[in-house]
């Protein structure tokens, strides 16, 4: 590529404002040069007012410059990676290289050998150049981290980890991306597996595609990432931090499960019970009872089996749910203590709630399948009736970030789904039989962790 082409490239992609702005400071402070020469001169032969107004001249343009132009060359400077920190670290490599360079040094000071004084400059030298090079490798380096905007439970997602060469003319080598682990050791990192980048072209950017797997549901924080490089020899490992602060929130699992299984076929026949009703589409054919009305008699049906068949038809609400998810633990006997509660108790009462999530979530995901109308009711949270479409996000939100409560003595939430006796619910509790309200079961399927198959 010829010079003139290469020129034109670059200002092409400069920052005009900022050539402008420094072309300008430039031609300024070459004047507060000559007036400041010009100043001397005429010190010497003299005359002392053309010199201190010359010396004033001089510093007034040079402090024009400094508040006007250098700040806006500051912020569009694109050297500013000089100030980034690097994090240094020797590697076994290098601690070997090193102690070679001890044994050199040892032996040129020991025999007083020119050669041997040379090879050690020599040595010294290299381990200068890779520092150098390591440090141009990192600096001007910008990150970006995409995450899919939909994530369930143990399914494999595609999160895209991009690099940008922010560099005008130098390209960056293997370079490693990392996440920095969190102080709390219990907090589970986004990327637990580094991304290598072997090549990054100059004023470029490369993108790589990642499969994460989340363990668990919830809100995944990922403060900042760390790039690494060990390039050009390997006697350092140097790294640099960015704050690239990283959410992921994570749906429980809609798959099905044994225990969902078990759930679906007693939960079909408690809605094929209730599908009766009054409305437009034909739901059987029984025989007349007298308290039937004659408009309802199928007459060709009848004249067929010899006696009066009636229509029944499917109610017009049959696919009308309201989902709720009961988050109380079972309340513990009163002789019992929160100190006495072992901590292998409470992991069972926590993994039950967990279970009693993930079936909430594939009913809400089988009821959106279904192309319901579908309604979510917990502690605090009421979603309107609607499609399931419509809201089905909305519910896996909230199952990503519920918590297990406190049993309630007033039993707060079955009052309230008592004085909705006309729409039918789904309940979801980890709580024992007996738990739930007489008046709440006449239009209630209840799951029980105890009884999956009811």
């Amino acid at each position: 590529m010829s010079v003139p082409s290469t020129i034109s490239q670059l200002w092409a992609k400069a920052d005009r404002p900022g050539v402008r702005a420094f072309l300008l400071s430039m031609v300024a402070l070459s004047a507060a040069l000559l007036l400041a020469l010009y100043s001397g001169a005429a010190a010497e032969l003299g005359q002392v007012v053309l010199a201190s107004m010359s010396a004033i001249a001089a510093l007034a343009v040079a402090g024009w410059v400094g508040i006007t132009l250098v700040p806006v060359l500051a912020r569009r400077t694109p050297l500013r990676w000089l100030g980034y920190k690097m994090e240094y670290r020797i590697s076994r490599e290098g601690w070997i290289y090193l102690g070679g360079i001890i044994l050199v040094s040892l032996a040129a000071l020991n025999t007083g050998n020119n050669l041997l004084f040379l090879v050690l400059a020599c040595l010294i030298a290299i381990i200068l150049m890779s520092g150098i090079l390591s440090s141009i490798t990192l600096s001007g380096i910008a990150m970006r981290l995409e995450l899919p905007e939909h994530i369930f439970t143990g399914q494999p997602v595609r999160a895209m980890v991009e690099l940008e060469n922010e560099k005008l003319t130098l390209p960056s080598f293997s370079l490693r991306v990392e996440a920095v682990k969190e102080k709390d050791k219990s907090a589970a990192t986004i990327l637990e597996t580094p991304v290598y980048f072997p090549y990054l072209p100059k004023h470029d950017r490369v993108q790589q595609m990642v499969p994460i797997t989340f363990p668990r549901r919830g809100a995944y924080r990922q403060e900042a990432f760390r790039v690494v490089t060990r390039f050009p020899f390997g006697f350092l490992q140097k790294a640099r931090q960015m704050n690239l602060k990283t959410e992921a929130l994570v749906y429980p699992s809609v798959e099905p499960t044994e225990e969902y299984t078990k759930i679906l076929p007693g939960l079909e026949g408690a809605l094929e019970s209730l599908a009766k009703g009054r409305g437009q589409d034909l739901y059987a054919l029984r025989d007349y009872v007298p308290n039937d009305s004659a408009r309802y008699v199928h007459w060709k049906a009848s004249a067929r089996y010899g006696s009066l068949m009636v229509r029944e038809f499917a109610r017009e609400d049959d696919c009308r749910v309201l989902l709720v998810l009961d988050p109380h633990l079972a309340a513990r006997p009163a002789s019992i203590s929160a100190a006495d509660i072992s901590p292998s108790v409470s992991s069972t009462a926590s993994e039950r709630f967990e279970r009693c999530v993930t079936i909430c979530a594939s009913l809400a995901w089988h009821f959106y399948e279904r192309n319901s109308q579908l309604q979510y009711r917990s502690v605090n949270i009421e979603t309107p009736l609607a499609a399931a479409d419509e809201i089905i996000f909305a519910i896996l939100r909230h199952l990503a970030l519920v918590q297990p409560l406190p049993a309630d003595p007033k039993q707060a939430l079955m009052a309230d789904l008592a004085a909705s006796p006309d729409l039918f619910k789904i309940i979801v509790t980890s709580q024992p039989h007996g738990s739930i309200p007489a008046s709440v079961w006449s239009s209630s399927y209840v799951v029980f962790l105890d009884d999956p198959a009811q």
